[in-house]
């Protein structure tokens, strides 16, 4: 090789745009696995350093289409090899032969998606899409790259890094030439909401896309599964209650078999460790992630000295994943809708945390406006606020519109009973309504 290569500089410069090229040809031809890195890293080393800079673009171009798919070096280990000898040959010259750099790194990113290495797919990506490079980009182009990279990235775990690179993606938006650039736009957003733990968002617009009708229907049903996953893991509130709500009355999430807790979560039912263990088994090590509790939260849930050598009270002093939270949450949450007070030590024993983390997780959804309610210090008591805001919120949310007020006889429990018999009646008239629509009611016949 090295021989014909110094012959070829030799002849005039109108001839050796032909000369290299009939070598190349001959070497792929008669391509030998064991000297092709050998040979083609001298050849490329000449072609970049020679002064014509039209042949050795033509050439370096005609290098590329030979290493592009496996026409001619099917091991692709060894094409990889190859890319990544003939890209270190060439970087040094890369203002001159950028755009066959970027053939090569575009070559280069598609072998390490085969073999799932998202990482350094991500990295060459980067690397063609930097900021600093002389090659100008459209707008439009930019926004695919950014959302690849964000892809990618996503795929590693690097919720960080993808951040950075989807609000590069989000300030091009309005470059989005095709529907199909804006729904992975759209799905780049609802998972970086939920690598961010910004669950009901995240919730929220994965089900908007489960109804995209250009989405394949199995895709559809993983976003609508994603979708009661983020819900589950949301924040206890009202935010998460509309959401659940609008999960609960889609017909399709009874096929899924996260069906069981969202029907519970929406039905303030409390769940229980079997139920949350299954669960468990199904979610992504992001949504694992354990969660530290801050020092004045440590020291305020403390088990006082009367409750240090009873047994029965837990020795927990806070949740410790972000699931684990999750359910604490609404599970206190659902204890608000059956009592109207509870001990510190009894919340505890419902939560499996010592009593001072019971009150110390209360406290603080009450500081967030998420559950109704106040504090005795003295009695060591948590009284809930019965103002059924969230049932209204739920009721809503599923299409059954207002339920008036009961009215004000005085009596709380009185007044309550009352709202809930109201509730109940708007949902039963609510069904009939939805299967008179139907056209289920024709055939029915009163008994005599």
């Amino acid at each position: 090789m090295d021989a014909q290569l110094a012959s070829i500089a030799a002849v005039g410069t109108r001839d050796q745009a032909p000369a290299y090229s009939s070598l190349l040809k001959d070497t792929f031809a008669t391509l030998n696995p064991a000297t092709i890195l050998v040979d083609l890293h001298a050849f490329v080393n000449a072609i970049v350093d020679q002064d014509n800079l039209l042949v050795g673009r033509q050439i370096l171009g005609e290098v590329v289409n030979y290493l592009k798919g496996d026409a001619f070096i099917k091991d692709m280990d060894l094409r990889k090899t190859v890319i990544q000898d003939v890209l270190n040959v060439a970087l040094p010259k890369v203002v001159s032969y950028e755009e066959q750099v970027i053939a090569l790194r575009m070559e280069l990113v598609d072998i390490l998606k085969k073999e799932e290495d998202w990482s350094e797919a991500a990295r060459a990506l980067i690397a063609i899409y930097n900021e600093s490079s002389q090659r100008a980009f459209t707008d439009s182009a930019k926004l695919k790259g950014y959302i690849e990279i964000v892809r990618l990235l996503l795929e590693e775990e690097d919720s960080v890094q993808a951040e950075t690179y989807f609000k590069r993606a989000q300030s091009l938006i309005g470059a989005a030439k095709d529907n199909e650039t804006a729904l992975s736009f759209r799905l780049s957003q609802a998972r970086i909401f939920d690598y961010s733990r910004r669950f009901w968002e995240a919730a929220r617009m994965y089900h908007e896309l489960s109804y995209v009708g250009d989405i394949d229907e199995e895709d559809r049903l993983l976003m609508l599964n994603a979708a009661i996953t983020c819900a589950v893991l949301a924040p206890a509130g009202p935010n998460r209650s509309r959401v659940l709500a609008s999960l609960y009355r889609d017909e399709r999430a009874t096929e899924l078999p996260t069906y069981n807790i969202l029907s519970k979560m929406f039905l303030d039912h409390i769940l229980r460790s079997a139920e949350i263990k299954q669960f468990e088994e199904t979610l992504k090590p992001h949504q694992l992630a354990k969660i530290a509790i801050s020092s004045n939260d440590k020291v305020a849930s403390l088990n006082d000295d009367e409750d240090v050598n009873d047994p029965s009270i837990s020795k927990r002093t806070g949740p410790s994943t972000v699931l684990d939270r999750a359910v604490m949450e609404h599970n206190l949450l659902a204890s608000s809708k059956v009592y109207n007070n509870i001990t510190f030590k009894g919340l505890g024993a419902l939560l499996d945390l010592t009593p001072g983390a019971a009150e110390t997780m209360a406290r603080r959804m009450m500081k967030e406006g998420r559950l109704g309610g106040s504090i005795d210090q003295v009695d060591k008591l948590i009284i809930f606020e019965n103002n059924r805001e969230e049932d209204d919120a739920q009721g809503k949310a599923g299409g059954l519109g207002d339920v008036e007020e009961a009215e004000d006889t005085g009596a709380p429990l009185t007044k309550r009973w009352d709202t809930q018999i109201r509730v109940t009646a708007a949902n039963v008239e609510a069904i009939v309504q939805h299967i008179s629509e139907k056209g289920l009611l024709q055939n029915v016949g009163v008994a005599a």
